[in-house]
């Protein structure tokens, strides 16, 4: 299955059956000081330096996340979206818990985004799924409800089930549905990977669609993150995930070695050529 996003004019498909495609997680406010404050007095030079640095280390698509207190996300988010635009032409995926502000940043967003994200709670669904038809977005399905985030593999396969259900009668074509299984910090519970790795599996094997996570999320609170994470994220890819969220800086290496590995990289081309960008840019 092929889910295409596009910037102003570049495409990029993210697909079942193909390389992994990186969503870069950077331009994010939590933990990051020197963004909210950039945020809060309008200024973009750090948003514009943020996004340039993913695009040089690895990110096909950009996330782009404003929400922090004090901050307008109805207006900032499309003040961002049109200053990234300016700038780089590549896809861009709307991260708010706002749902006015995902469609404020849609109507002057140019090509194909993404939305993160739809959860199967109803308020959730009826806010966004009309939203993305009308705009021809892609979302990213959350498996969490009204009952908040299970621990059974089943029940998230259930969830990610209704929201594929109700998104495709809204219109959206079920290519431009990606699943979320939801990755938690494995050091409050030392079973939350296997229950997101199996959850990942079975999307895979059994629904066929294209699927995220945010991959830092695991390793929260804990020593050596990067690890961590470089671990879960090859067993990921392994069970099926095809475009993480994640730092490229951090993690790319690895997701280029584990694409090489899986015979999804023809010669080693992708592989070298990553590690001679880098080269030139140290």
């Amino acid at each position: 299955m092929q889910t295409i996003l596009s910037g102003r004019s570049k495409e990029v498909i993210i697909d079942t059956e193909g390389p992994v495609i990186i969503i870069g997680e950077s331009i994010n406010p939590t933990r990051r000081k020197k963004l909210v404050s950039s945020l809060q007095e309008r200024t973009f030079d750090y948003v514009i330096e943020l996004a340039e640095n993913e695009i040089k280390t690895g990110a096909d698509v950009l996330d782009v996340n404003v929400g922090y207190p004090g901050v307008d996300d109805m207006i900032l988010l499309p003040e961002i979206v049109k200053v990234l635009q300016d700038n780089f032409d590549i896809p861009l995926c709307l991260d708010s818990q706002n749902p006015a502000a995902i469609e404020a940043a849609l109507k002057v967003a140019a090509g194909k985004c993404l939305i993160n994200s739809v959860t199967g709670e109803e308020k959730s669904m009826k806010k966004l799924l009309p939203v993305a038809k009308e705009y021809g977005a892609a979302i990213i399905g959350l498996c969490m409800d009204e009952k908040g985030i299970t621990h059974d593999p089943e029940k998230r396969i259930k969830v990610a089930e209704k929201i594929i259900a109700r998104a495709i009668d809204e219109g959206i074509k079920p290519e431009d549905i990606i699943i979320d299984p939801l990755a938690m910090a494995v050091s409050a519970d030392p079973n939350t990977c296997l229950v997101t790795l199996e959850t990942t599996r079975l999307i895979h094997l059994g629904l066929g669609h294209n699927i995220t996570l945010g991959v830092s999320n695991i390793s929260f609170g804990l020593p050596d993150r990067e690890s961590l994470n470089n671990a879960f994220i090859t067993l990921s890819i392994y069970n099926g995930l095809t475009c993480p969220i994640a730092n490229p800086e951090k993690i790319t290496p690895v997701i280029r070695a584990t694409d090489l590995i899986r015979g999804r990289d023809d010669y080693a081309m992708r592989f070298v050529e990553y590690f001679r960008s880098i080269q030139k840019l140290k």
